[in-house]
């Protein structure tokens, strides 16, 4: 049995136009072309598609994606592969849901009590389903700067790591007081906060104005750690990208 293009991509969500190019890189072909020129898959096109699409709700680029599915010998074993990496996926979503959860109640809790400060019992735990290789993955154009971090993030033992997880912890808090003040991205207390994450990153490495910017674009852009900023106040992740950028373009440049 085969399927034209225009069933595969109402069955599948994907559009036509995808699974178009999809072909034009060769990662998925249809089965055969019809005298009227369109295309239609079987069963195994089918199959590919499905795993092409698993690979992508992964985080995969379709380059990685054309290696793995390239590479692999039986279908059946890299379907249990690809079933292990989803639900090793949807064991770090549940924890970092539930991390978010408890922020959001030790916030409610704060502002039933009237209190001007965030109150979180154990700081670390917003990090909790949020490592570093998600921030690292979205700074693919800048391997210096992503090297250098994972090879600092590698030499440091489970005690530094916890230390720096309440320290940046302390840090998002603190910016989000000063938002919830008011204040501008570009305020002078605002900065001040924002040199400080710069210089804790300079002992690492000191990133260039390029650098840094994307660094603020993986506060919105990434789910992960957007997800971490809006658990502790919703705009938070947009206004650390925009304190960033007004860093970078005023000390930077």
């Amino acid at each position: 049995m085969a399927w034209p293009i225009a069933e595969v991509a109402r069955m599948s969500g994907v559009t036509a136009r995808t699974l178009r190019h999809y072909d034009d890189i060769d990662l998925l072909s249809p089965a055969w072309i019809g005298a009227n020129g369109h295309r239609y898959y079987e069963e195994r096109q089918l199959l590919r598609l499905q795993q092409v699409l698993v690979l992508r709700a992964l985080g995969l680029g379709l380059p990685e994606i054309g290696r793995i599915l390239a590479a692999q010998v039986d279908e059946l074993e890299a379907l249990r592969g690809h079933c292990r990496r989803l639900l090793a996926e949807r064991d770090r979503l549940d924890v970092l849901a539930g991390t978010v959860a408890r922020t959001i109640a030790e916030l409610e809790q704060s502002r039933r009590d009237g209190t001007d400060m965030i109150s979180i019992s154990r700081p670390e735990n917003l990090f909790e389903g949020i490592r570093s290789a998600h921030c690292m993955k979205a700074l693919h154009g800048f391997p210096e700067l992503v090297g250098a971090v994972e090879r600092h993030t590698a030499a440091m033992s489970t005690a530094e790591r916890e230390a720096d997880e309440r320290e940046r912890t302390a840090q998002m808090i603190r910016l989000a007081e000063l938002l919830a003040v008011g204040l501008p991205a570009d305020a002078d207390e605002v900065q001040a906060e924002i040199d400080a994450q710069y210089r804790t990153l300079a002992r690492i490495r000191a990133a260039t104005a390029e650098e840094y910017c994307a660094i603020g674009r993986t506060c919105v852009e990434d789910e992960h750690w957007r997800a971490a900023y809006e658990g502790i106040a919703p705009g938070l992740a947009a206004y650390q990208r925009a304190a960033i950028e007004a860093y970078a373009a005023t000390r930077l440049r």
